[in-house]
């Protein structure tokens, strides 16, 4: 992921105690994250005095900078009380931008009697502008530096900096029609074009297929069939299906390449399997593994789901597109998260237990089974956040959750994960009353309140259980 540009902003008022503001701005600078995706800019003392910002004449070398730079968010901290017009003329600038605004605790009297700060009152007077303005932005509270909670809010913004820049105007590839009977899987692409600036981009599944068949003897396509034989048991399939599997995750790859596109649906088990006798299973979950986000069914808002938290992991680990199938026969609160083969190799509970078989569906009873290729195997467990983008009406929502993946030493078909969840009754309640369909996204680790942080900027209603 390339790094992204943050750019903060100490505002101080004059005549509050200047060394306490310069003391505060380096205490800042000091204490934000050590992050290689993370760049600070920000006004030095040659550009501004002291580096901070307190009049209209710095605020304008400050949003000239910012722009060279081309930031990805905005901090605002209110060093002291904090010039409010100035600071307000740079989040004005960069509306846009995500912005993170907070406030610093007040020092030590000074010896007569004096505050040095009253950050505490003028952080008010920004808030207030921004919703006079009606410039969306987040609280991190008021705090030293040095305290957590400084640092844990500027990695959630971070994540929020990322999820923005890569879902706002994202491509999105549309393999092939839905299901017919998949009414769950609709989506308005007007609507993601207006609210997101984003862009459907369809292709025929049999362009798809003819680039998959004019690859054949490619070097790319044995690198893959070498690799994909290297990481998985394909003793249960043909000769020629771990081929076909390699040639369909290559087209694919080739399409998102050409396109720009972060994340595609994908028609996956009708014309797919029933004309050209392929699952993509596996190849979808190996492309998620690439960086390019793939649902089943071709489910747009479900891609979009998977690209927002790809982004809010900042790239350090990806999603399983799931269906929320039944809940444990025995176990409370613990369900089923599952799909036919599709999820990512790297979250394999352990290496060595891919297995590709064929559609866990369909069966052998059909005779189609040594020619389709999923890829079945048990998740890892650990912690994992749930989410789903859904719209109704025009407007968005989506649903964000918490659970863990438990192990099980079951040996279930399709690629899966039993989930624990605090309350499931609550859950399925909330998914039933809200709308929200049968698919979701689940990722390792928890992303929540980045997820969380994003629908408030992107003005998507976040639904949290």
């Amino acid at each position: 992921m390339k790094p992204l540009k943050i750019g903060f902003v100490p505002a101080h008022r004059e005549p509050f105690d200047e060394g306490w503001a310069l003391k505060m701005r380096r205490r800042c600078l000091d204490n934000f994250p050590r992050n290689p995706l993370m760049e600070i800019i920000v006004p030095d003392e040659r550009l501004t005095k002291g580096g901070c910002i307190r009049d209209d004449g710095e605020a304008e070398k400050v949003i000239a900078l910012f722009r060279e730079k081309k930031i990805d968010g905005l901090i605002i901290g209110t060093m002291t009380f904090g010039d409010e017009v100035s600071a307000l003329a740079v989040a004005s600038a960069f509306r846009d931008k995500p912005i993170l605004l907070f406030g610093t605790k007040e020092g030590p009297f000074t010896a007569d009697g004096n505050r040095r700060s009253d950050s505490f009152c003028g952080t008010l007077s920004i808030s207030s502008g921004l919703h006079r303005r009606q410039i969306p932005f987040i609280f991190a509270g008021i705090v030293f530096p040095e305290e957590d909670t400084f640092k844990n809010s500027i990695t959630d913004f971070l994540r929020v900096c990322a999820i923005s820049r890569g879902f706002i105007g994202a491509k999105i590839g549309l393999v092939g029609p839905r299901p017919e009977r998949f009414e769950t899987c609709i989506f308005s692409e007007d609507l993601l074009m207006r609210k997101f600036k984003q862009r459907v981009i369809p292709v025929d599944l049999a362009d798809i297929m003819s680039l998959t068949g004019e690859q054949k003897n490619f070097p790319a396509i044995k690198k893959i069939v070498k690799n994909i034989k290297t990481q998985a048991d394909y003793s249960d399939i043909a000769d020629d299906t771990v081929q076909n599997i390699a040639g369909l995750e290559s087209a694919l790859e080739h399409f998102a390449a050409e396109k720009g596109i972060s994340a595609m649906g994908i028609q996956c088990w009708t014309a797919m399997q029933n004309v050209y006798g392929i699952s993509p299973c596996y190849a979808m979950g190996r492309l998620t593994d690439k960086g390019i986000m793939t649902s089943c069914e071709v489910d747009i808002y479900g891609a979009l789901t998977m690209v927002m938290q790809y982004l809010a992991s900042l790239g350090e680990t990806v999603p399983h597109f799931i269906d929320w199938t039944i809940k444990h026969q025995e176990k409370e609160n613990t369900f089923l998260a599952w799909h036919c083969g599709n999820a990512p190799p790297s979250l394999a509970c352990r290496r060595g237990d891919i297995s590709l078989k064929y559609h866990s569906i369909l069966g052998p009873s059909l005779g189609i089974d040594r020619s389709m290729g999923t890829g079945e195997f048990q998740l890892a467990p650990g912690t994992v956040t749930l989410s789903r983008l859904q719209e109704h009406d025009g407007k968005f929502k989506m649903l964000v959750t918490e659970g863990k993946i438990v192990a099980s030493q079951q040996k279930l078909r399709g690629s899966w994960s039993w989930v624990e969840v605090p309350d499931l009754n609550k859950l399925f309640a909330t998914l039933v009353e809200e709308g929200f369909t049968h698919h979701a996204s689940l990722i390792h680790g928890n992303y929540s309140q980045g997820l969380v942080n994003t629908c408030k900027l992107l003005g998507i209603e976040a639904v949290v259980v």
